[in-house]
């Protein structure tokens, strides 16, 4: 990857043009130096480094570190005495990491296309989906999508499994700039609310901007106060886009239009109830294990075919066509990425011998994702016993705790609580505080994978076991560190094989 390197001098104009600069620079800055790189990770750092401080962990410790490797200036909301480097104060990191990230990395999404797809649920369904129709449309080219999600990351150099939905500025300009170097042409991500809350896309231009929904998540202390906060921090999205799409179906659905009619040039919509959307989806029905529903959409108006279970996934269907209608991608290739297409972890169906005990790991991890999955297994598999299985991550959405045991215990048979991510906190403590709100049969196992072994060898009749939150993720958060673990994917198809041995099938 060859980057343009610019003087300090010049990162120091941007950081006045944005107004952040919180005090007179420091004599000994040396403005004509060239800055080799930008970071705020001491190990990465080489001479002529540009160091930032930041995150609610941080030690001085890290920048005397930094100074040690080579560092020879660093930005900071606090200076600190006791090192030897000139400070360059700033009134707000936040946000000035992402055009400091912007800077260093050559401003890479003003060339590749970017699409950002934001909303409660169904982001990753989303990115997969434009992810498998743009690998259709780039294949003769010899070119893949790059995709930027809580499942996973592709950027054409680097590939590993996501911790965060949306990274920090300088992780996520650094994997548009290797897709560029890569011979990327479109690169697919999802973008959280706390990204745009705080800025982390800031500077980024996306090609595309698709709203899918919004619901009641990620209200906590450490996140967004309110729901209003958590929805303005949602349509903040449009501001950056070329063009945006928007689900006319959602809760807020006029307002998130209204938001994107007045930040965008150039909006699309789609639903399935509202003939007038831009993309309008009819006659949803199950042939098979397969999903047909037929498309109103200009020139890409026809009959499309999902091979992913769950009814739902039409609305992500819909949202993936609407990009590719602003996009101009054709019909036969939106039809065959569709059809192909499939989400690590989302909606993963496993079954044992003869099919009357059936395991589905998804993603479902707040209450609109649950109360969507619950709707469309009872439709799909009626009359089962239903067994769900899942926790709640530590330190974050501490609504969910409340929502996912209401709604878990009013669809199950039996509630199996776990960990999942408990990070910071007690698994067993997060556990008893979900199973308070818990209305039917509910046990506490914290080792995930005896929670789903016990969830599984419990039935005794025809059921369906839920194994939500964490997919096809093979690591679980504890403490700050993250443990290689099983995936619930393994888990769920080492215990099904159990279940049938026990049994000399």
């Amino acid at each position: 990857m060859n980057l343009t390197l610019y003087p300090l001098g010049e990162y120091v104009q941007l950081l006045d043009k944005l107004g952040q600069l919180a005090a007179p620079l420091p004599d000994k800055l040396e403005l004509e130096r060239t800055v080799e790189l930008v970071s705020y990770n001491s190990k990465e750092v080489v001479p002529g480094t540009l160091f930032i401080c930041k995150g609610a962990h941080f030690k001085a410790e890290y920048l005397t570190d930094a100074a040690r490797r080579g560092a020879f200036a660093y930005v900071s909301e606090n200076a600190y005495s006791d090192v030897d480097l000139p400070c360059i104060l700033v009134r707000n990191m936040r946000r000035v990491m992402a055009p400091l990230a912007v800077k260093y990395y050559n401003d890479p999404s003003q060339k590749l296309k970017v699409i950002g797809i934001t909303g409660t649920k169904g982001k990753s369904s989303t990115a997969y989906y434009l992810k498998y129709i743009l690998d259709e449309y780039l294949g003769p080219k010899g070119q893949t999508c790059g995709v930027i999600s809580s499942i996973d990351t592709w950027d054409g150099v680097e590939r590993f499994e996501s911790h965060l939905t949306t990274p920090e500025p300088l992780e996520l300009q650094k994997h548009f700039a290797h897709a560029l170097a890569s011979g990327m042409e479109y690169l697919v991500m999802e973008v959280s609310s706390q990204a745009l809350k705080y800025h982390r896309t800031l500077g980024t231009r996306f090609a595309a901007a698709a709203y899918l929904n919004i619901g009641t998540d990620h209200i906590s202390p450490i996140e967004h106060p309110d729901f209003e906060d958590y929805f303005r921090s949602k349509l903040k999205i449009f501001a950056q886009a070329d063009f945006s799409c928007v689900n006319l179906d959602c809760d807020h659905g006029e307002e998130a239009l209204s938001a994107a009619q007045s930040a965008c040039g150039t909006v699309l919509t789609f639903s399935r109830h509202n003939p007038s959307a831009s993309v309008y989806g009819s006659e949803v029905r199950k042939v098979g294990d397969d999903i047909l529903f037929q498309v109103d959409a200009a020139q890409l108006s026809g009959q499309y075919r999902l091979t992913m279970p769950g009814l739902f996934n039409v609305d992500n269907a819909l949202a993936a066509i609407s990009v590719c209608l602003g996009l101009g991608i054709p019909l036969e290739t939106v039809q065959a990425g569709l059809a192909r297409a499939c989400v690590p972890g989302r909606m993963e169906v496993y079954s044992n011998a003869l099919g009357d005990v059936t395991a589905i790991v998804d993603y479902a991890h707040n209450r609109m994702s649950f109360e969507t999955l619950f709707r469309s297994v009872k439709q799909e598999y009626p009359g089962r016993r239903i067994v769900t299985v899942f926790g709640c991550p530590g330190k974050k959405a501490f609504d969910r705790r409340r929502d996912l045991g209401e709604v878990s215990g009013a669809n199950s048979d039996l509630v199996v609580l776990t960990e999942e991510d408990s990070g910071e906190e007690d698994t067993l403590s997060i556990c008893k505080e979900i199973a308070s709100h818990v209305a039917c049969e509910c046990r506490i196992e914290p080792n995930r994978g005896e929670a789903i072994r016990q969830a599984v060898l419990s039935c005794t009749v025809p059921s369906v076991i839920l194994i939500t939150g964490k997919g096809a993720e093979t690591r679980q958060k504890r403490g700050l560190e993250y443990i290689d673990t099983p995936s619930d994917v393994e888990y769920a198809q080492a215990f099904l094989q159990e279940w049938d041995t026990q049994r000399g099938r």
